[in-house]
């Protein structure tokens, strides 16, 4: 599949993406302290069947972990950066912060997204947090448009994260999408301006920063798949496909009020 995505693949592409969409509104109704992390998942998967689509997660398979991954969201609270799997032992507790990521597939295409949800009463570093980490988003939806590169994405979402002094993700980035769920060309999270892949009108891609209120390094949990802060600080997640177009992006996964 090329990087420019025709107009039929763009029509796959919103009604994967409104799946998502629809996905983590109702994610966000449903976090609340004493919601287990299998209640979430096992809400979403009956979503997406519902609507005809596969969970993109479920079954994933990653070179050197032996097991796929077992759930439908990935469900990270905390520390935790991304890729927590759902268990029935998992509770959400007051004052925690969630982060989900929810892939579709439907009709041969992919929508992904990604959302973090304060549960119950939250602290105002964690409020911080998920505020910075979503102006980071906004900041390279900003920017991004044909003739942009993709050191301009990274760079703006750096900019807003270092600012603010907080931790960034940089072994994890976003990526293109379309018809395989990680498509070339791999989207990080910091760059230097007008470097890098330039963005054409037509390409989608995945832009999600990772955010953490100390420092940047990184661990693999027991489990393979969980990824946590080294140094135990909290962490979150906001993520987006995107359409790009002439004079800006298109959002393929309207979760946003």
């Amino acid at each position: 599949m090329g990087l420019v995505k025709k107009e039929h693949e763009i029509l796959h592409m919103r009604r994967a993406g409104k799946v998502v969409g629809d996905v983590l509104r109702k994610m966000r109704e449903l976090v609340r302290p004493g919601v287990t992390t299998l209640e979430l998942d096992e809400t979403a998967e009956r979503m997406i069947r519902n609507e005809g689509g596969v969970p993109a997660f479920k079954g994933y398979r990653v070179p050197g972990i032996p097991s796929p991954f077992p759930g439908t969201l990935c469900v990270s609270i905390n520390e935790e950066i991304v890729h927590g799997i759902p268990t029935k032992e998992r509770v959400v507790q007051e004052g925690d912060i969630v982060s989900i990521d929810v892939g579709v597939e439907l009709e041969g295409y992919f929508g992904d997204a990604a959302c973090t949800y304060g549960a119950g009463e939250v602290s105002p570093l964690r409020k911080k947090l998920m505020r910075v980490t979503l102006d980071s988003l906004h900041a390279a939806l900003s920017v991004a448009r044909s003739g942009k590169t993709l050191g301009d994405i990274g760079h703006a979402v750096e900019t807003v994260v270092l600012s603010e002094n907080f931790g960034l993700v940089r072994n994890y980035a976003g990526h293109g999408i379309g018809k395989k769920l990680h498509e070339f060309p791999q989207v990080p999270n910091y760059g230097k301006p007008h470097t890098g892949v330039t963005l054409k009108s037509g390409m989608t891609i995945a832009i999600e920063p990772m955010v953490m209120t100390g420092g940047e390094e990184v661990l693999a949990k027991d489990d393979r798949w969980t990824v946590v802060t080294a140094d135990g600080s909290d962490a979150a997640h906001f993520e987006h496909s995107v359409l790009i177009c002439e004079e800006g992006v298109e959002v393929l996964t309207p979760w946003e009020e």
